[in-house]
């Protein structure tokens, strides 16, 4: 009982990260370009930094959404499945 609770906590936080991964990704690509553009161009604009970011994670939540709510279904019937086993 205790290893497939543990199991199941693993997996919760293996999902969490799968679809957290992209948005943080794209985030963290963006700041980086927008910083290098900032250093060489000697621009020092703090809603330069922002808009870029918040626009890429925006558009690839839109992009990735069909995926993870596939993920976030498949784990919900999952989880919904497992209820039985932890009621006895």
């Amino acid at each position: 009982m205790e290893a497939k609770l543990i199991a199941l906590g693993v997996e919760t936080f293996q999902i969490a990260l799968y679809l957290a991964l992209p948005g943080l990704l794209v985030g963290m690509l963006l700041g980086l370009a927008v910083s290098i553009f900032q250093a060489t161009t000697q621009i020092n604009e703090m809603t330069l930094s922002f808009i870029p970011k918040i626009i890429g994670v925006v558009i690839i939540i839109v992009l990735t959404m069909p995926w993870m709510l596939n993920e976030i279904t498949d784990f919900s019937i999952h989880v919904f499945s497992m209820i039985p086993e932890f009621i006895e």
